[in-house]
């Protein structure tokens, strides 16, 4: 989409997002949220976008208003599996506006089979694998080469780079409202554990390796042993992940007399060290993986 089009979608966008809650949506609005969805799905449009000056990921209010306009301009159909209530194998009854996305040979997106479902509006570069059973939510985009492994997640907006690893059951959060809530971004290169869970304001830098059962939200506090130092999200501003580094599960104690007595520890991310030609051994199996 050239930029005097996105423009353009902008300006529809906000103008129907802007008719008052329970009036009418104009005829367009159906075919403004379609253009909206196709520029999502071909990566020509992204729910954030990074600064490149500053390296800041910000949220794109205007294609957040639009994904949410979808909603309110779509009508619940039966989307059911079968031909009829005698033969129906899976109920589904969803906006007409965001059925599964299609996908075809040509995409060169690997989806094996298994009960995995990608909703429309999301991107998914050539190369992508999507092990069963997993999700990719409207506003997603998911660069070449990543794989999204069983029981995976990748929550509405959030923005995955190149050869990033999602494992099993981990959990990118979505971030659709409020609309201008800081992006859940993992750029290029990133392993991703099982069981982690990353959400709102959180960006995770290019080549982080992120353990097993971490869970990273804006407000979580990163302890830092390599720079003795504490990662914190700053004010208005995203929690970030320094490039390579190696974050796990950790404890910081509670200092609180009572708290103290009793022995408590309060969970906490650690970096314990940054990726190195070690680290990077262990996680050559990714590239074999794809």
């Amino acid at each position: 989409m050239s930029l005097p089009d996105a423009r353009d979608l902008e300006k529809r966008i906000e103008s129907l997002a802007s008719t008052p809650s329970g009036a009418q949506l104009p005829d367009e609005a159906r075919g403004v949220v379609r253009r909206l969805l196709e520029a999502l799905e071909s990566g020509t449009v992204r729910a954030a976008t990074k600064d490149e000056a500053s390296g800041e990921w910000r949220a794109v209010s205007w294609v957040k208003r639009g994904i949410l306009l979808g909603f309110r301009a779509g009508e619940i159909v039966d989307m059911s599996l079968g031909d009829g209530d005698a033969n129906t194998v899976f109920s589904f009854f969803d906006k007409d506006t965001y059925p599964p996305r299609r996908l075809t040979r040509a995409d060169g997106v690997r989806v094996v089979p298994g009960g995995s479902s990608i909703r429309r509006g999301a991107y998914l570069a050539s190369g992508v694998v999507c092990m069963p059973p997993m999700y990719i939510n409207v506003g997603a985009y998911v660069g070449a080469g990543t794989m999204i492994d069983s029981h995976a997640l990748v929550g509405s907006c959030a923005q995955v780079g190149e050869r990033v690893h999602l494992s099993a059951a981990a959990q990118l959060g979505g971030v659709l409202e409020p609309i201008n809530a800081s992006p859940v971004v993992i750029e290029d290169d990133v392993v991703i554990g099982g069981n982690c869970g990353v959400y709102e304001g959180t960006v995770v830098r290019k080549g982080a390796v992120i353990g097993a059962g971490v869970v990273l939200t804006r407000g979580t506090p990163v302890y830092d042993l390599e720079r003795e130092t504490v990662h914190r999200a700053e004010a208005g501003k995203n929690l970030v992940i320094p490039e390579n580094a190696v974050v796990v599960p950790g404890a910081r104690a509670v200092k609180s007399d009572w708290g103290h007595s009793q022995g408590i520890a309060l969970q906490t991310p650690v970096i314990v060290k940054y990726r190195d030609e070690k680290t990077d051994a262990a996680t050559a199996l990714e590239s074999w993986l794809r």
